[in-house]
């Protein structure tokens, strides 16, 4: 299942990340690594960006961003 696929507030574990590599390593460095919980708090009006709440702090992301993060 893909992040961006996910109703607000549901929390789950990063299975993995499947997208461009330099992209998935800037993610990497923002703290989306395997392992860590994650759950989509917000999705602007248009529906883009989305802002997760992971490590007790918000992120936002782009819709393009959160489909390469697998969660299960």
């Amino acid at each position: 299942m893909k992040l961006v696929d996910l109703p607000n507030n549901e929390w789950h574990a990063i299975k993995q990340l499947d997208g461009p590599e330099e992209d998935c390593r800037r993610l990497l460095d923002l703290g989306l690594t395997p392992g860590e919980e994650v759950a989509i708090v917000q999705i602007a009006p248009l529906g883009d960006p989305l802002v997760v709440s992971i490590r007790g702090t918000r992120i936002a992301l782009r819709r393009r961003e959160a489909s390469w993060i697998c969660v299960q």
